[in-house]
């Protein structure tokens, strides 16, 4: 079952302004995140949307009977030659638990090594409810690089995972 549901994602990097309303519905259905930073994730979309050409922001969405199941938004980290961060990666809830967010960073990987990307790094919060979150970057490879302490808020560190791309 599990394959056939994995077989069933048309994968798209063009965003639309259609995208805009997914991506709030798909964080806001995770329940993590605050209102601002949902705004954010609509932001990176919205300014990818309006300048195209400058925006530094990709995206990859993952569709399944022409609605967007999950997605990533990532770039090249500026200054550098080869490091990318992943800025968003977020899947509905009632579809987590299937393989959808271990394939989007899967081909997420992929395209940021066709583009020239060497390292990943992402972060996220230490407070227990991304506990999962954690061990998603863990299984698909990534390890902890740095914790700093206190960082969003008293009790709230940042923690910063890194993969080398082969």
């Amino acid at each position: 079952m599990i394959g056939h549901f994995m077989n069933d994602f048309i994968y798209r990097r063009q965003i639309q302004h259609s995208d805009i309303g997914a991506i709030a519905d798909i964080v806001k259905s995770s329940g993590f995140f605050s209102a601002e930073e949902i705004d954010i994730a609509l932001e990176l979309a919205e300014e990818k949307l309006t300048q195209p050409h400058d925006s530094s922001y990709q995206f990859l969405f993952a569709e399944k009977e022409n609605r967007v199941a999950g997605y990533t938004c990532y770039g090249l980290i500026p200054a550098t030659h080869a490091s990318y961060d992943i800025y968003w990666i977020a899947v509905f809830k009632d579809m987590r638990g299937h393989g959808l967010g271990k394939l989007l960073m899967t081909e997420t990987e992929q395209l940021i090594q066709i583009s020239g990307g060497k390292r990943i790094y992402a972060e996220t919060s230490s407070r227990d409810q991304y506990k999962p979150t954690h061990k998603f970057y863990e299984n698909c490879g990534f390890i902890q690089e740095a914790y700093l302490k206190n960082f969003y808020s008293e009790g709230d560190s940042k923690i910063i995972y890194s993969k080398n791309l082969k």
